[in-house]
């Protein structure tokens, strides 16, 4: 039976879409039978015709998922889309950098292996970005005979 005119009325009616409408299967006749909204208005007060509530999304395999990715599983390389620097913020990457190179002047200067005006000028040429890494930080202290 077709009651495709009536699913949408009561659609209109109930403000949902044609799928979250549920009609009785055993009152079909009465309802091919409406004509009006008004009739549909009534079928909806007996409960042949009733809106179907609102069906999620299942967030448990995306949990089980994170869970895993905490702990360091499905992160290898046949699981990355994006260039490195996609993946790792590069600010992030240049705050860890100088903090590294930082800390490692101030060992150097605390255990008076440079002194204060070395340790100043190394700090301004880690600022300025001259060294990739701590170990390039201190082939430069070595090349240079600081060290």
């Amino acid at each position: 039976m077709d009651v495709s005119t009536q699913r949408r009325m009561a659609a209109e009616i109930l403000k949902v879409g044609l799928d979250r409408v549920w009609i009785d299967p055993n009152h079909l006749k009465e309802v091919a039978e409406a004509l009006t909204k008004d009739d549909i208005r009534e079928l909806i007060k007996r409960g042949i015709i009733k809106k179907l509530p609102i069906e999620g999304q299942s967030r448990k395999r995306a949990r089980e998922l994170h869970e895993k990715k905490k702990k360091g599983r499905r992160r290898g390389p046949g699981s990355r889309k994006g260039k490195r620097t996609a993946r790792a913020d590069p600010k992030r990457q240049w705050i860890n950098k100088v903090r590294a190179q930082r800390k490692l002047l101030k060992e150097l200067k605390e255990k008076k292996i440079i002194d204060n005006k070395t340790y100043w000028d190394l700090y301004k040429k880690v600022k300025g970005n001259l060294f990739k890494s701590r170990s390039h930080l201190l082939l430069y202290l070595k090349q240079k005979g600081i060290m």
